[in-house]
């Protein structure tokens, strides 16, 4: 198990080392090669008949060794190519959220938009199926539903803007005081409708069961909660002015409630809002940020059942 040289000097032959891959492309993998410094022939470990293989020609200044297993190259390549798949793949994967590249916000509206019906918006995916759901030109409304309805949106808004202004989350706290605030305004509507000799009901399960739900959202599950948050204010900013104005035509002379006002330039109000809940979910990791897109479609089923309250 040991080779004496021209000098006298006993050395061993050599073990099986893994070597590491270099900076260049150059596989290095293991094999066989004899270390020059001498060692007692006494240490038993030489014994093992599998460390006995000699590799020849050796040379301390040659540092490519045979491979002695030529597979085992080809099995590197198809390593490498896996891994330009994998990031290929990566790559298409990340291109799969429409909107990314223009900030969250619109990630969001272009979920919305696809559960709105073709009749609704023009990239809209669904089909009509409740009543709410048909061009409000086809609606009748009464006053006596329409309270219903007013009566549970303040109660979602209340809910909504308590969490907000009560919470220390930091999450919450960049949406204290934007001017998108409906509940005071709502507040003077019902007034109004007192005032002209309507009863004003009490808010009915619906909103209830509404408004709960966001209060559990909101101490477990933020990204959700923002989901709503989002559909809701931005909602009631488009389509729900219009419905505004087409039920106020039918039912109240045209008369325009200070729910489809605000203070100051809507737009400007609006794009300070999307540009805090882009920033808020900047923090979120992907899965977050999936999270809350998921939450859509339950924000529209509540928001709907709500808005059919119109029709009652």
């Amino acid at each position: 198990l040991l080779k004496k040289t021209e000098l006298g000097i006993c050395v061993p032959l050599v073990s099986s080392i893994p070597l590491l891959q270099e900076n260049t492309s150059r596989a290095f993998l293991p094999s066989t090669m004899a270390y020059s410094a001498p060692i007692s022939p006494s240490l038993s470990f030489f014994k093992n008949p599998q460390l006995t293989r000699l590799s020849f020609p050796f040379s301390p200044l040659y540092s490519r060794p045979r491979v002695q297993n030529p597979s085992l190259l080809t099995k590197n390549k198809t390593w490498s190519s896996s891994v330009v798949v994998a990031a290929t793949a990566a790559e298409k994967q990340k291109k799969r959220y429409p909107g990314e590249s223009k900030g969250f916000v619109e990630e969001m509206r272009f979920v919305a938009m696809r559960l709105h019906t073709k009749e609704q918006a023009k990239e809209g995916e669904k089909e009509t199926k409740s009543p709410e759901e048909r061009p409000v030109a086809k609606w009748e409304p009464t006053v006596e539903g329409y309270l219903r309805f007013l009566v549970d949106s303040k109660l979602v808004y209340d809910t909504l803007e308590g969490i907000i202004h009560q919470s220390t989350f930091p999450t919450y706290a960049e949406f204290k005081n934007t001017g998108l605030e409906r509940a005071e305004k709502l507040d003077t509507d019902l007034k109004w409708f007192k005032e002209q000799g309507y009863e004003i009901p009490e808010p009915t399960d619906t909103g209830k069961k509404y408004s709960q739900y966001l209060k559990d959202l909101a101490d477990k599950d933020p990204p959700s909660f923002i989901c709503h948050f989002y559909n809701i204010y931005f909602a009631h900013s488009a389509g729900g002015r219009m419905i505004g104005r087409k039920v106020a035509e039918r039912i109240l002379d045209n008369r325009e409630l200070e729910f489809y006002k605000w203070d100051g330039d809507l737009s400007g109000l609006l794009q300070n809002v999307r540009e805090k809940l882009n920033k808020v979910a900047e923090e979120w990791t992907r899965e977050e940020k999936n999270h809350c897109l998921e939450e859509t479609e339950k924000s529209f089923k509540y928001s709907g059942e709500i808005l059919r309250l119109i029709l009652s």
